[in-house]
């Protein structure tokens, strides 16, 4: 018998006056691994994600998270969440220390200090105060806070922002290795590589519906869909390219020749068979399918719903500390 999924949604709704943000939204997200929630500004991820964590209530629809309706949940339920947020209001006067064994206390079993800041890099900082970290710094201060529990589930909203490309690469290995030992990851980003590397499946949010869902390297038919054959030549030489099926056409870029195949072994032999018969060079070869990032902008093409509410929760409750039970002021994080 399979295990009960780490979260279920069935049929959720959530509306904002006469504005629906989110519109029968559908997610089983099993336990292990990263889930990605992807979709533009004013797709309906933020209100997802924050009705997912218990911190919005809903209009209608069954949501079960770890078992547990997330609207009643309390602090059973958030003793076994983590939550990176985009910003997260920390006292700067503490030390990275001082203020990981503040959260650890609100855990039953937390992780200990020491282990959580060698995961995210921050060893050489621990004794230092939080107003003097850089801004990747405090992400990866943000990604700890959100570890130190050691919960079941972990929600990372925007988990990289901020860091350098060596950073990121050493964020991507705590949270896979997270994934490995079994954690859960619901995971929001708007780097395309970011959730290619890191998630096992990804649904895409387009104004508050599920428009695709799947593994990233077929989502929306990826893996299904034509080669795309790049090279520039110089000159008038293009006139005299091979008989192809389907013909070569013009690219985007001066002097470029784009063919669309679904043969594409085929297709490098003959041009490169021309091309070394007249002692020609294929500038810029490349052949490519359509990218996560190409599929992600086909789907969520359309504009966003005229009359969408932007300020729509503005002065709401946030979240306070997880596992304390109270509700404090804190900078909304941005609408995507």
């Amino acid at each position: 018998m399979s295990p009960a999924p780490a979260i279920e949604v069935k049929g959720l709704r959530k509306s904002y006056g006469a504005f629906e943000a989110v519109r029968g939204v559908d997610l089983v997200v099993p336990v292990g691994g990263v889930f990605a929630l992807l979709g533009p500004n004013g797709a309906g991820k933020t209100t997802t994600v924050e009705i997912l964590e218990g911190y919005r209530s809903r209009s209608a629809g069954e949501v079960e998270v770890l078992g547990i309706d997330p609207a009643e949940g309390g602090t059973a339920l958030r003793s076994r969440i983590g939550i990176v947020l985009q910003e997260c209001a920390i006292d700067p006067y503490l030390t990275v220390r001082e203020v990981l064994a503040q959260r650890a206390a609100y855990y039953p079993a937390p992780r200990p200090v020491s282990e959580v800041v060698g995961l995210v890099g921050l060893d050489a900082e621990v004794r230092k105060r939080v107003k003097v970290l850089s801004g990747g710094q405090q992400r990866r201060l943000d990604l700890a806070l959100a570890l130190v529990g050691d919960p079941e589930l972990i929600f990372l909203d925007e988990p990289t922002t901020g860091f350098d490309p060596g950073a990121r690469r050493a964020a991507w290995e705590v949270i896979s290795s997270l994934g490995a030992l079994g954690k859960t990851i619901l995971l929001t980003t708007h780097y395309m590589d970011e959730a290619q590397h890191l998630a096992d499946s990804v649904a895409v949010l387009s104004a508050g519906r599920v428009v695709a869902l799947g593994p990233p390297g077929s989502l929306g038919g990826r893996d299904r869909a034509a080669h795309q054959v790049r090279f520039s030549l110089p000159g008038p030489l293009g006139a005299q390219l091979p008989q192809l099926d389907p013909p070569a056409r013009r690219g985007d870029r001066e002097g470029e020749v784009l063919v669309m195949t679904t043969n594409p072994t085929a297709t490098l032999h003959a041009l490169t068979g021309w091309a070394l018969g007249r002692g020609v060079e294929l500038e810029g070869l490349e052949v490519t399918r359509p990218t996560l990032e190409d599929v992600y902008l086909e789907l969520t093409a359309d504009p966003d719903p005229v009359g969408a509410p932007r300020a729509a929760a503005a002065g709401a409750t946030s979240r306070g500390p997880a596992g304390s039970g109270r509700a404090v002021r804190i900078p909304r994080r941005p609408r995507r």
